[in-house]
């Protein structure tokens, strides 16, 4: 089986919101502030409301649900629920946390992705499943969403 690409998306985030410390893990939100995609045939903006609800596990890995939306240039709107998880060694995590650049082949970052669409050209995204690899930049994230055929 051979991964499609499907397209690339940018999010700038805001400031983490800490819950605090729960008995299984940190609970944290990240707000999408703003953010950009395009792939084959597909390119808009993320809308606002966007938000990525993260538990930091007690070994340091980040479980991860996000729900957004898409907007593409023709007005068509796309879902996007993602569950994943960003793991790393210490170190990586401690470069991370103070907003280094760290090359994206030095952590795990991936997510699956069920899409949801009321747009007719875009019908087939309501029938397939996505996985994503992700790399995390000081503001921002960028994942790229492949189909899995």
């Amino acid at each position: 089986m051979k991964l499609e690409p499907l397209l690339t998306l940018e999010i700038e985030v805001d400031p983490i919101l800490t819950a605090g410390e729960t008995p299984v893990g940190e609970v944290r939100l990240i707000p999408f502030a703003s953010g950009s995609f395009e792939g084959p045939g597909l390119r808009g903006k993320l809308l606002p409301g966007g938000t990525d609800w993260q538990r930091v596990r007690a070994d340091g890995a980040l479980e991860i649900r996000a729900h957004y939306l898409l907007e593409t240039e023709q007005g068509e709107r796309i879902e996007v629920v993602s569950e994943g998880l960003r793991a790393a060694s210490a170190a990586v995590l401690a470069r991370l946390n103070r907003g280094e650049p760290v090359s994206a082949d030095e952590y795990y970052f991936r997510t699956h992705i069920r899409l949801n669409t009321a747009a007719e050209r875009l019908a087939h995204l309501n029938r397939m499943l996505v996985v994503s690899s992700g790399e995390r930049m000081k503001s921002a994230v960028r994942l790229t969403f492949y189909a899995v055929p």
